[in-house]
């Protein structure tokens, strides 16, 4: 085995050795197979399995590593123990669709052999006639899989060996995602009857629910519903009311404004994919004249000011997110805890070198950049990329989150994800390499940047969010579970005719992942409800809507001089696109942007707080924090017993509960709350000692051990001199 990144020193080697051969252990008896294995989903298909797998911890020294059957099938690989369940374990939060010691084939991340106590990377090329002891699995959510082989028959160990290969690494087209086999096989799932839905943003209904919600005046085109505008585009869509069909039909859809959001001041948020680059100089003069007609379009004839945003130069591309992305997680994929303690020395600085927290701070000041122009300025907004569905979909998404209150709720981010990400085209198939193409150019966490953007604004401002950090966590694991067509498709258009033709040869259920009685139990799903969000009563609604100020619309031209023109200001930023000159992506703000996104968080600061209006994130790198739950939570020497976050939650729930059962005494006549609001009290009704990984990681009798191990800290000091010297660190006063 190897260090983490960057950590130095050398890592333990395994101690475990085998001297017993395959041929003396007892052979178990027939029909024993049945009883042990895994209780299989609709659709799901054992391809091979073997016995005497022993599965190893990260301990070295410890004697908890077990004997069991490990199953592959075209869903997961899944290891069964021999061992009897102990009672000391209390599973709260169990997923219905894989266990804590299954790995969905699309979870995996990287596979690694152990050949001579040498760990090796593991390709599907790679696969020769000598196979690996052991087998190192890591996973997308960061979870660790050690199987030794040693005690497997040498045709049992290639045949489990080359299916694990061949059905994780080797590529594969769509219809041999586990989702379609799935989708055939598994019932409908009863719509659990709910005040709100999430909208799917299918229909044409869904999107002017949308636009009435926001008191938008946009156009409704339809002309997409067959996809012959645009593949990437969805069916229906909003666009600013003066553009023309044959505007939508030139460009494939690129540049053309597509409605986000609308501002109570009358101003909206759009976005668009870049077009196409122009190879000759007349092309370049049509198109620059086809995004002027754009820009005038957004400004609702000069009603308002338009902005352009160019995010392929302010923020940085797929591939810097991938790597910076790659770097990160290494920092949280420990194979043994001797690696643990090795690289703990240099955890700090190898966390920053990855620059993943940094590109999360990047969008979020991209966002306020945003938010100001939209909430101060009154100002249309354009927001442009390449594609139109990466970046595009992080910074509107943002964007809305932290001026519309409706989508802090479970609801309304669901539908905000369906909108922007599903319906806007976002390429998830590609992006987390569900088909596993040697190819990775496309791959990237851009949806996982979105969801850790969110999680830093929920820490922030918590009691603003009706959702919980749990039910982040949760969706980042849905995006690599491969049933679900939330995160299955590339495009609209793949998605409407993929579905269409397997529901015209047959019956067809591809779940989204906001079914979530598909994963989780009633009471599991308390646990996506934060219990510090209060939802606004009738009365704060009435009010706030009667003390709403009233923007005055802008019915001048800007104050530019007249040779210029009112769009060639905003023209002139587009030029560098047309052209390919692109600037750093990494390159400072300029200081009169920075200035006025600090002015306008001083002002909002300076503020009483509203968790039911404008939300703004603090900015300042101790404010930007590190997802402790969702990377730490299967790091075991890294929980806190009885101690962090969970425990805070753990009190107000309890308080909560106090509240709510003083309430129904008083007033017997109300009707029984909705369980959605009543589940955060799980974490009160619990009287297991939770730890701060809580509910992820099973509440176990814990045993207590030296928070260093004594090797560790030999390698470190030097024990002979620790008595004679002075306590110059000490401070006892």
């Amino acid at each position: 085995m190897f260090s983490l990144g960057s950590g130095g020193g050398k890592s333990a080697k395994p101690s475990f050795v085998s001297y017993v051969t395959p041929e003396e252990i007892e052979p178990e008896p027939e029909g024993s197979l049945q009883e042990k294995s895994p209780e299989f989903l609709p659709g799901e298909v054992v391809f091979c399995s073997a016995k005497r797998i022993l599965r190893c911890t990260q301990d070295d020294e410890s004697e908890c590593s077990v004997f069991g059957t490990l199953f592959l099938t075209n869903f997961r690989v899944s290891f069964v123990s021999d061992a009897v369940h102990s009672e000391d374990t209390v599973q709260l939060f169990k997923n219905k669709l894989y266990g804590e010691n299954d790995i969905p084939l699309a979870c995996v991340d990287q596979i690694y052999g152990d050949y001579d106590e040498k760990k090796k990377l593991i390709t599907s090329s790679q696969v020769k006639n000598k196979y690996p002891s052991k087998i190192i699995i890591h996973c997308k959510d960061l979870r660790v899989f050690h199987f030794s082989l040693l005690c497997v028959k040498e045709e049992v160990r290639k045949k489990i060996f080359q299916g694990i290969i061949h059905h994780i690494l080797d590529p594969k087209s769509l219809k041999c995602i586990f989702a379609f086999s799935y989708g055939e096989k598994a019932a409908p799932v009863p719509e659990v009857q709910r005040k709100q839905k999430t909208l799917m943003f299918e229909t044409a209904e869904d999107w002017a629910a949308e636009m009435r919600r926001t008191k938008g005046s946009c156009k409704l085109v339809e002309d997409n519903k067959d996809f012959q505008i645009a593949q990437r585009l969805p069916q229906f869509f909003f666009t600013p009311t003066s553009v023309e069909n044959e505007d939508l039909q030139k460009y494939q859809g690129r540049g053309v404004p597509i409605w986000c959001w609308s501002h109570h001041s009358g101003c909206a948020l759009f976005k668009t994919a870049a077009l196409p680059i122009a190879q000759e100089e007349s092309t370049s003069k049509v198109q620059k004249a086809y995004v002027e007609s754009m820009l005038n379009a957004v400004a609702q004839n000069h009603l308002y000011s338009v902005k352009t945003v160019d995010l392929s130069d302010a923020l940085p591309n797929i591939q810097d997110i991938q790597q910076s992305y790659n770097k990160f997680k290494q920092n949280f994929l420990i194979d043994s805890i001797a690696e643990f303690w090795m690289s703990d020395v240099k955890w700090f600085s190898t966390l920053e070198t990855s620059r993943w927290l940094s590109i999360i701070r990047q969008c979020l000041h991209k966002a306020v950049e945003v938010v100001e122009s939209l909430e101060r300025e009154n100002t249309n907004i354009l927001l442009i990329e390449e594609g139109g569905s990466d970046l595009c979909c992080v910074i509107s998404s943002l964007v809305q989150l932290m001026l519309d209150p409706y989508y802090r709720t479970l609801v309304g981010f669901q539908s905000l994800v369906q909108k922007e990400w599903v319906a806007g085209g976002h390429n998830f198939l590609e992006r987390s390499n569900l088909l596993h193409q040697r190819d990775k150019e496309l791959q990237s966490p851009v949806f996982l940047l979105f969801l850790e953007c969110v999680w830093q604004l929920l820490q922030q401002h918590s009691p603003a969010f009706q959702f919980s950090e749990t039910y982040l966590t949760v969706l980042s694991d849905s995006i690599n579970v491969a049933v679900f067509s939330t995160f299955l498709f590339s495009t609209p258009h793949q998605r409407a005719t993929i579905m269409k033709a397997e529901l015209d040869t047959g019956t067809l259920n591809i779940p989204p992942v906001w079914q979530w009685s598909l994963q989780f139990d009633c009471k599991a799903q308390g646990f996506f409800i934060n219990p510090l969000y209060k939802a606004k009563s009738k009365q704060e609604k009435a009010l706030r809507k009667a003390q709403r100020p009233k923007y005055t619309r802008q019915l001048s031209l800007p104050s530019t001089p007249s040779r210029r023109g009112f769009f060639k200001e905003e023209t002139d930023n587009l030029k560098k696109m047309l052209r390919v000159k692109r600037i750093s992506r990494w390159m400072q703000l300029p200081d009169s942007v920075q200035a006025c996104v600090r002015e306008f968080y001083s002002v909002w600061q300076r503020k009483p707080l509203d968790y039911h209006g404008l939300l703004l994130p603090c900015l300042d790198w101790p404010a930007v924090r590190l997802w402790t739950q969702r990377y730490l939570r299967w790091i075991p020497e890294v929980q806190i017993l009885g101690g962090g976050d969970v425990a805070m939650l753990n009190k107000v729930a309890a308080l909560v509960r106090e509240v709510q059962e003083l309430r129904t005494e008083v007033d017997r006549q109300v009707s029984q709350a909705d369980p959605s609001l009543e589940s955060p009290l799980v974490f009160a009704r619990s009287s297991v000692r939770l730890s701060s990984s809580f509910p992820f990681a099973a509440a176990r009798v814990w045993s207590f051990r030296p928070a260093i191990p004594i090797s560790i800290g030999d390698s470190q000091m030097d024990l002979g001199q620790l008595a004679s010297r002075d306590d110059e660190d000490t401070d006892y006063q």
